[in-house]
C-alpha cells in the first residue's frame, strides 16, 4: 500500500506520483549542485509526513515550486529554494557555534591548588622537555610549557606507547613531546601531582651533544648570546610572564579610566627630547656600497632610458586600445587582448622602477646640493627623518581632540652607552591628559603604579617568588606591597637637593641646586630619607628639562615631575605641557630648536589651547623594578645596544 497523502488513500497512479517526485529530486539535486550543496534523496521525500513533504524547509522559507500531478486526484509537491539543508551550511554553522579553544595549559591544569582538584582526570600536556631521569622501572620526564614556572612530572611505569622513543634516548632537554596521562597524587614532596603516563609521543627531537641549555645554572651574559633560546629557562620565562600582566595591567588601567589607545608613529621627523640622540632613517645609501663605483653607475637610470621606456610604454598602449576596438568587431580575441594588456602593465612597471631608481651620483656619492650639504629632498621621506625618541607629542594631538589618550609602543635612542640601565631600543607606556595639570598628572602616575604592581602582585606570586629567592635575594615582595599600598611622598626640587646636601654620605656626582639628580640621589631620597617609601619630585629648573615643559611664575623652573622608587630611582617622567604659544616660541629658540620645525605642534596652541599634561614610564625599568633583574637587557626579548643587533 502507498504512502498517504493528506490523511486520504493514494491516486490510483502512483507511479505518477513517482515520477513527480523524481523530477523534484533532479531540479532540487540541479540547483543544490549548482552552490555546491547536497538535495535531500526521494526516500527522504516519501517519507516526509505531508507537511513536511510540502515544505522539506523551515516555515518562512521563499516562494515554493509546486508541481501537480495527476488529474482529478491531483497532489501537490512543493519545494522551496531554501528548503535544502546542505552539508556546507552545517558545517558552517557547527563551526559558527563553536568557541574557539586552545589546548589546556599546565598552569591551567594545576591550577590555585596545584593540581589536587584534578585528580582522576585525563589530561594531555604539550611541551618541551626539561629532565628526564631513568629508574630501573619508572622514568620522569618535567615537561613545561612556558605557561608557569614550574612544570609537571609525568611518570612512566611499564610498556606504554611511545615508550620506545624513552628507552632509544630520543626523549631528552629541550624535545617536544605529546604526554597523555591520568592526574594523581604525587609520593614526593617537590609537587602535590604527577601524571601517569598512558602514551607518549616525541613531537621534536633535540640532539642532546649540541643543545646550549643543559640541566645546569648558565649566566645571564651567556644567555644573551642565545636569546632565540633563552625563553625556555626559568629567569627569562618569568621575566617574560610578569611583562605579560605589566603589559594587560596597563591596558586594563587606562581603559577602565576611559582612555583612548592611540598608535604613534615610529618614524618622526621631530625631536621630542630635543637631544640630538636619533637614529636616521634614509635611502640615500641605498646601494651606495655595492661591488664597485661602474657597477654603482651603470644601475642608475639616465633620462634618455626613462624617456625609451615611457615611449615603450605608450606604444603597447596604443596596441593594446587597437586589439580592444578588434575584439568588439570579432577580428581579435580576448586571448590576444590579455597578452597585450600583461606587456603594457610589464613595461609601465618597468618605466616608474626607472624613474625611482636610487638618486646616487656619479661615483655612488650621496647626493648633495648647491652648498655641498646632504639633498634631503632627494631622501625617501624628502626630509630628515629619524626613529622616535617618545610618542609623546604625536599623543598630544589626539588628547587635544579626545581628551585622555595613552600610547605604548617602542622608542630608540642612539645613545652610545653600555650600562646595565640604557638599551638603544625599549618600550614607553605615555599618557596624555586634556584638562588637567600638575596635580592630576601626579595623581594619573601614583594609580597607574599602584595598579600595575597590585596586579602583578596578585598573579604572578610564583614568579615573584623565584625572583625573591634567586635574584633580587632580598624582601621583593614585600617591597612591592609597600609601594603598592602606601601614599607617595612628594616634595620639590629645590627640597630634594637640600636633602641631598644635607647627607652624611658621600656622592660619587656632587650636587647643587641646578644640576639634574642622579640615581644615587634618588634612591638615597626613596631609600634612606624616606624609609624605602616612593617620592615623587616636582617643579625642576628649566635649564636641565624639556622646551614643551610648562615655565613656572618664579621664570626658573618648570611643572615637571619625577617618579621615584626604591632600588631603581627615576620610574616616570613627566611635566604639565606648556599651553600658552608664545612662551612655547621663546623656550624653543632657548633651546636652539627652529619653530617652523614645530608648526603643527604650535597649532595645538593657536586653536583651542587647554591645559594638558603626561608623563613617560620606561616599560623595562618598571620590569626591573618588580622582578629585581640587575639588568635591563634580560628584560626585553631581543634587546639591542651599541654593537649588538642579534
Amino acid at each position: 500500500r502507498g504512502p498517504v497523502l493528506n490523511g486520504r488513500d493514494p491516486p490510483r497512479a502512483p507511479r505518477s506520483i513517482a515520477m513527480a517526485l523524481m523530477t523534484t529530486r533532479m531540479m532540487v539535486r540541479n540547483g543544490a549542485e549548482c552552490l555546491g550543496r547536497s538535495a535531500p534523496s526521494l526516500r527522504s521525500v516519501l517519507r516526509c509526513a505531508p507537511s513536511q513533504r510540502a515544505t522539506l524547509a523551515s516555515p518562512g522559507a521563499p516562494t515554493p515550486v509546486r508541481l501537480g500531478v495527476g488529474g482529478a486526484g491531483r497532489s501537490m509537491v512543493s519545494i522551496r529554494a531554501s528548503s535544502v539543508t546542505t552539508t556546507a551550511d552545517a558545517a558552517a554553522a557547527t563551526s559558527a557555534s563553536a568557541p574557539f579553544k586552545r589546548h589546556e595549559r599546565i598552569a591551567a591544569i594545576k591550577g590555585k591548588d596545584q593540581g589536587k582538584s584534578r585528580v582522576g582526570d585525563t589530561v594531555q600536556l604539550r611541551g618541551w622537555v626539561r629532565t628526564v631521569r631513568a629508574q630501573k622501572d619508572l622514568s620522569f620526564i618535567e615537561v613545561n610549557d612556558g605557561s608557569s614556572l614550574s612544570g609537571i612530572q609525568a611518570v612512566v611505569n611499564g610498556d606504554v606507547p611511545g615508550r620506545e622513543h624513552l628507552d632509544a634516548g630520543d626523549v631528552t632537554t629541550g624535545a617536544a613531546v605529546l604526554i597523555e596521562g591520568t592526574v594523581v597524587e604525587s609520593p614526593g614532596g617537590k609537587q602535590a601531582v604527577e601524571v601517569a603516563v598512558q602514551s607518549i609521543k616525541l613531537i621534536g627531537g633535540a640532539d642532546a651533544s649540541t643543545f646550549p641549555l643543559q640541566k645546569k645554572r648558565h649566566t645571564l651574559e651567556y644567555l644573551r648570546g642565545i636569546a632565540h633560546l633563552r625563553p625556555r629557562t626559568n629567569t627569562i620565562g618569568a621575566v617574560t610572564r610578569v611583562r605579560n600582566q605589566l603589559a594587560y595591567a596597563t591596558h586594563t588601567f587606562f581603559q577602565q579610566h576611559g582612555f583612548q589607545y592611540v598608535n604613534t608613529p615610529i618614524v618622526t621627523a621631530s625631536d621630542c627630547e630635543g637631544a640630538g640622540e636619533q637614529f636616521q632613517v634614509t635611502t640615500l645609501i641605498n646601494g651606495i656600497d655595492g661591488p664597485s663605483v661602474a657597477s654603482a653607475q651603470s644601475n642608475v637610470a639616465s633620462e634618455a632610458d626613462i624617456t625609451a621606456a615611457k615611449a615603450a610604454a605608450a606604444e603597447q598602449g596604443i596596441v593594446v586600445k587597437t586589439l580592444k576596438d578588434a575584439k568588439k568587431e570579432g577580428k581579435a580575441t580576448k586571448e590576444e587582448v590579455d597578452e597585450a594588456v600583461a606587456e603594457l602593465l610589464a613595461l609601465k612597471a618597468k618605466a616608474e622602477s626607472l624613474e625611482n631608481s636610487p638618486a646616487v651620483e656619479a661615483g655612488g656619492d650621496i647626493p648633495r646640493d648647491a652648498t655641498g650639504a646632504v639633498d634631503y629632498g632627494k631622501d625617501f621621506f624628502g626630509k630628515p627623518s629619524y626613529l622616535t625618541v617618545s610618542g609623546q607629542l604625536n599623543a598630544e594631538i589626539y588628547a587635544c581632540a579626545m581628551r585622555d589618550v595613552y600610547t605604548f609602543g617602542p622608542t630608540f635612542r642612539a645613545e652610545n652607552s653600555n650600562t646595565s640601565r640604557h638599551l638603544a631600543e625599549f618600550w614607553m607606556v605615555e599618557p596624555e591628559l586634556a584638562f588637567a595639570d600638575l596635580q592630576d598628572d601626579m595623581d594619573c602616575a601614583e594609580a597607574y603604579l599602584k595598579h600595575c604592581l597590585t596586579h602583578v602582585l596578585e598573579h604572578c606570586d610564583e614568579d615573584l617568588e623565584f625572583f625573591e629567592k634567586n635574584i633580587s635575594k632580598d624582601n621583593l615582595r614585600e617591597r612591592l606591597r609597600g609601594v603598592a599600598t602606601s601614599d607617595f611622598a612628594r616634595i620639590t626640587y629645590t627640597e630634594a637637593v637640600d636633602h641631598v646636601l644635607k647627607a652624611k654620605k658621600k656622592f660619587e656626582f656632587p650636587v647643587e641646586w641646578g644640576c639634574d639628580l642622579q640615581s644615587e640621589h634618588e634612591r638615597y631620597l626613596t631609600e634612606e630619607v624616606f624609609k624605602n617609601r616612593p617620592v615623587i619630585v616636582r617643579d625642576y629648573p628649566k635649564g636641565v628639562k624639556a622646551f614643551y615643559m610648562r615655565e613656572n611664575d618664579d621664570g626658573k623652573t618648570v611643572a615637571a615631575m619625577d617618579v621615584l622608587v626604591p632600588k631603581v630611582g627615576e620610574l616616570i617622567g613627566g611635566s604639565q605641557r606648556e599651553e600658552r604659544l608664545e612662551v612655547m616660541e621663546g623656550r624653543m629658540v632657548e633651546m636652539g630648536l627652529e619653530p617652523e620645525e614645530y608648526e603643527w605642534y604650535m597649532d595645538l596652541r593657536r586653536y583651542g589651547s587647554v591645559v594638558h599634561s603626561g608623563f613617560g614610564l620606561g616599560f623595562e625599568r618598571l620590569i626591573l623594578f618588580c622582578t629585581g633583574m640587575d639588568n635591563i637587557r634580560d628584560v626585553i626579548p631581543y634587546p639591542r645596544w651599541p654593537g649588538n643587533c642579534t
